[in-house]
């Protein structure tokens, strides 16, 4: 079993898992001001509440799209653990073909997720991965990875309109009965909710017309739960494909 840890901008998530499930999925906020203590503290009282002891970790693995923080986790998780948490990036074989115009510019979060979904589901694949932004991602029929589309996050677009607006107010994250709302707030959840199912449903039928056929379309991240019920298209919902794809890599570089 291996503690995995994958940093992003809004939420770190981690959790443990063998080659055989996960035991846990867990989010904590991210927090470049904590230090190594108080992270070390936070993941200490994670697998306590799950009844992981130390003894039972042969490793660790973390993939971060936030660097100033990287260094602080890997401090955090050698405190508890005693183990040295390898680290995503150059110098990790991954075995996934990028042909991109930099590789080096492919986030590790991305990166992590393509490596899971190859391992799990026919090519080619659609990801999309809902979090601060909204990466949409492709994998071809030969099994490389050609690029996507980013485009901002459910909560980065209301955080905009509220903030921006005098009269418009913070609302929660659930859909309106219609498309059509009568009052403001069932005109900005269908806004939140309905459109952003749309927008991917737009962007999974022009993605799949480049790749010349259906693809296999995975969400993960933590708002896709909210969004993807409300789309045309199959999509698999799958919140553990980070935490598998850092298994995987881990596997791979053991």
């Amino acid at each position: 079993m291996i503690f995995a840890i994958d940093i992003g901008n809004s939420n770190i998530v981690a959790g443990c898992i063998d080659n055989k499930q996960s035991y846990f999925v867990e989010r904590i906020s991210t927090d470049i001001q904590k230090t190594s203590t108080e992270y070390a503290i936070l993941f200490k009282n994670m697998l306590e509440l799950h009844g992981i002891s130390k003894k039972e970790l042969d490793g660790a693995i973390i993939s971060s799209v936030v660097p100033p923080i990287s260094n602080t986790i890997q401090d955090a998780i050698k405190k508890v653990t005693g183990l040295d948490a390898m680290l995503v990036g150059p110098g990790l074989k991954t075995g996934l073909n990028i042909k991109i115009d930099n590789p080096a510019q492919l986030g590790s979060d991305l990166v992590v997720g393509a490596v899971a979904a190859m391992d799990e589901y026919p090519v080619p694949l659609i990801i999309i991965d809902m979090g601060t932004a909204t990466t949409i991602f492709c994998i071809d029929d030969s099994g490389a990875f050609i690029g996507g589309a980013i485009m901002p996050g459910v909560m980065v677009s209301l955080e905009s309109l509220t903030n921006r607006t005098s009269q418009l107010p913070k609302i929660s994250l659930e859909a309106p009965k219609k498309a059509i709302g009568r009052n403001t707030i069932d005109c900005m959840k269908s806004g939140l909710v309905l459109a952003n199912a749309s927008m991917l449903d737009g962007m999974i039928d022009k993605m799949q017309a480049e790749l010349a056929g259906p693809a296999t379309v995975i969400a993960t991240g933590g708002l896709s739960q909210f969004i993807i019920p409300y789309c045309n298209h199959e999509i698999i919902w799958n919140d553990t494909l980070l935490l598998r794809g850092l298994w995987l890599i881990y596997q791979k570089n053991c």
